[in-house]
This record gives structure tokens, C-alpha cells and sequence, in this order.
């Protein structure tokens, strides 16, 4: 059994609608490092195998939570299990930041970038690329139900990015706008497969008939060393409008014929054989 503190956090990381799955890891490893100040010794041990099933139980389609659970080592030294957390969270960090360096040369003089939800390796992109004193402009959905995109317009307002949010039914007519697609990723499949908040698949394919690059942004930890775009399960949250159901999964899955590149902090992958 998880100590109560532990599971408070988990509770959180399930509840979360906006933040995305780098946050999420991150999270996850401020749980283990919530779980080795209190226990030690056996009992941590049993509670570091309980980790491994629940973390990703979080939300399977999120691969950063599954990597996660398998770089922390089952022991019973807490002093291990905190390192080991201190040292993903460190790592993550170093990653986004490398990210923003790498993607926002992507980003010439008056591009028009178009995006979908919120991400925030694509923030860190735009970010720097407004610290590089780039003029830029981003074209972003909604991204209904949960709105993220809204999220992102209040930051790329605090950073002063002038922007412009589209209804998601609008992909397709303002992806002929813009001059670049920058997406997060919640999952890069072995196959190199992008899995993302859904409606980044009809963004794709509209960038594809206009000629439009279309790239992804994820961390090392995004990437799945195991499952293909077939066998990601993808999960769909209750929803209900005016009394009637309506289907919600939160993810689809982007072919990698319509990736341009993976932006991570090793650099920008071609999918599917440099993923």
C-alpha cells in the first residue's frame, strides 16, 4: 500500500487536463521522491514494485510515465531512489532546454507557425525564439474539450508572441497560413509514430496538401522503446454535451510519412529509423 502522500500526488497527476505529459513525469518524480522520504527497506521495495504498475496505469498512452517507472530501481536504499528521481527531473530540465535552443532555429524571420494544444517543449521553442528577437507569429487551436489551447494563448501573451486561436474545426483552412507546424508529443512510437492531443492527425495531413513542414517536440523520455503506433491504447475520457454522449479520446496517432522531424535534445530525428 502507497502512503497517502504518494497517492495524493497520483491523484493529481490523473486529475490534470492541461499540463501535458512532461509535466506529468516530472510529477511522477517528485512521488518518488515523496515515496523515499518516508519509507525504506522492504516496505519501499514493495512500494517501488507497486510504482512501476501504477505510474503508468496513470494514463498508458504517455509514454514519459512508462520510462519513467523504469528508471527508477527497485531498492530498498531511499537514498538511491531519490538520486535517481533528483537526476530525471535534472535531466528533463537540461532536455527542454536544449529543445527550445535546437527548435527555435527552425523559426526564420516572420514565420508563421501553426500549433495544436499545449506543449511544453513548443512554449520553450517559442520562448527562445522571441529571447533571439525573431518576429514570429502562432496560429493555435482551442483544442477542445479541455481548452489547453487557451493555456498556451495566455503564455505566448505573457511573452508577448502575437498569436491568433482558431476554433479546432479551422485546422484545414489556416494550416494554408501558416509556413510551419510545431507540435508536442505525448508518445513517440518505436515506429515512429506521433501520439499527440487528437486533432494533430488532420493538422498533419492539412500541412501535408499545403506544403507545410510539420514537426514534433518531445523529450529523450517521450520516446517508446517498445510499442508500435498499432499498439498504443488510446484513452478516451467520459464527456457529455446537452444531455448527449460524446466520443472523446484524447490522443491520435500522426504516421510518420507526415513528420518532417522529432525535435529533441539530441537533435532533430528523421522517424522512423533514426527514432
Amino acid at each position: 500500500m502507497l502512503p497517502q502522500e504518494v497517492r495524493s500526488i497520483l491523484e493529481e497527476m490523473r486529475s490534470e487536463r492541461i499540463k501535458g505529459a512532461s509535466w506529468l513525469a516530472m510529477k511522477g518524480a517528485e512521488a518518488y521522491i515523496a515515496l523515499a522520504d518516508i519509507l525504506e527497506g522492504e516496505e519501499l521495495e514493495n512500494a517501488l514494485k507497486e510504482m512501476k504498475t501504477e505510474v503508468p496505469a496513470i494514463n498508458r498512452t504517455i509514454a514519459s510515465l512508462y520510462n519513467l517507472s523504469r528508471f527508477i530501481p527497485v531498492t530498498g536504499n531511499p537514498e538511491v531512489v531519490r538520486a535517481k528521481a533528483e537526476e530525471f527531473l535534472r535531466l528533463a530540465e537540461e532536455a527542454k532546454s536544449e529543445i527550445g535552443n535546437i527548435g527555435s532555429e527552425l523559426i526564420d524571420e516572420n514565420e508563421v507557425v501553426i500549433t495544436h494544444s499545449f506543449s511544453s517543449a513548443v512554449l520553450e521553442i517559442f520562448r527562445v525564439a522571441k529571447k533571439k528577437g525573431k518576429h514570429f507569429k502562432v496560429i493555435l487551436t482551442e483544442s477542445a474539450p479541455d481548452y489547453e489551447g487557451i493555456a498556451l494563448a495566455g503564455k505566448l501573451e505573457e511573452l508577448g508572441v502575437p498569436f491568433e486561436v482558431i476554433t479546432d474545426a479551422q485546422l484545414g483552412l489556416f494550416a494554408e497560413k501558416a509556413t510551419l507546424a510545431l507540435v508536442g508529443a505525448d508518445n513517440i512510437t518505436s515506429d515512429g509514430a506521433v501520439i499527440n492531443k487528437a486533432g494533430t492527425y488532420p493538422l498533419a495531413l492539412a500541412c501535408h496538401d499545403n506544403g507545410i513542414p510539420f514537426y514534433a517536440a518531445a523529450e529523450s523520455f517521450k520516446l517508446h522503446p517498445k510499442l508500435t503506433s498499432g499498439d498504443v491504447e488510446i484513452v478516451e475520457r467520459p464527456y457529455a454535451r446537452q444531455g448527449y454522449r460524446v466520443r472523446n479520446f484524447l490522443f491520435d496517432v500522426t504516421p510518420w510519412r507526415y513528420v518532417r522531424g522529432v525535435i529533441t535534445e539530441l537533435g532533430i530525428l528523421v522517424p522512423p529509423k533514426e527514432i
